[in-house]
C-alpha cells in the first residue's frame, strides 16, 4: 500500500496547522511512533513556514506526502522566483529568525533542495518510519519478511534500504 496526500494550500499561515494535523492523523493511524511523528510534523511546519515568508511571487503553494514501505516523502512546492540553498549561512546566536533549514537537516534523513528560478523551489524531505507494536502500518506498508523487531516496542524494516546517489544527512 502506498498512501499519499496533497494539498494545494493559500500562502497563508493558517494553512500549516491543516496539513499538520491531516498527516499527523495519517501517521497515528498507521501507527507511527510518537517521536517519528513530531520530527515530521516539524520538518513539514518549518518547510511551509519558509514558503510562506519567502515565495512572494506565489499565492498559494502545493504539499504532497508520501507513506511507502517505510518511508515519509514530503514534498513542499512553491512558485515563487526560485531560491539559491547553497547561499544559505547560519543565524546568529542572537537571531530570532532563519533556523528553519537547520532544524530540517537536523530532523530529516534526507533532504533535497531544488531552484527552478522564476518557477519555484521544491523541498523534499524523507524520514524514516518506525512503528509502535502490532501497528496496521505494519500490515498495510511493509511486507511481514521486512520486518524487525528490536526488543523495545520498535518496529523497523530489517533489510537496509538501496544506496542513493544523493548524501544523507544524518
Amino acid at each position: 500500500m502506498e498512501a499519499t496526500i496533497a494539498l494545494r494550500l493559500p500562502r497563508d499561515a493558517a494553512s500549516v496547522p491543516v496539513i499538520r494535523q491531516l498527516l499527523d492523523a495519517a501517521l497515528r493511524a498507521l501507527g507511527v511512533e510518537s517521536q517519528v511523528r513530531e520530527d515530521i510534523l516539524l520538518m513539514l511546519s518549518e518547510a511551509c513556514s519558509n514558503v510562506i515568508q519567502h515565495a512572494t511571487a506565489s499565492d498559494d503553494y502545493m504539499v504532497s506526502t508520501e507513506l511507502f514501505s517505510d518511508r515519509c516523502v514530503i514534498k513542499v512546492i512553491d512558485t515563487g522566483n526560485g531560491f539559491d540553498f547553497s547561499s544559505t549561512r547560519a543565524p546568529s546566536p542572537t537571531s530570532e529568525h532563519g533556523r528553519g533549514l537547520l532544524i530540517m537537516r537536523a530532523l530529516a534523513d534526507d533532504i533535497r533542495f531544488t531552484s527552478r528560478p522564476e518557477r519555484g523551489s521544491v523541498v523534499c524531505l524523507e524520514k524514516t518510519l518506525r512503528f509502535v507494536q502490532d501497528a496496521p502500518g505494519l500490515s498495510l506498508l511493509l511486507n511481514e519478511e521486512h520486518v524487525r523487531h528490536d526488543g523495545n516496542g520498535h518496529v523497523r524494516r530489517a533489510d537496509p534500504p538501496q544506496a542513493q546517489e544523493h548524501v544523507r544527512t544524518r
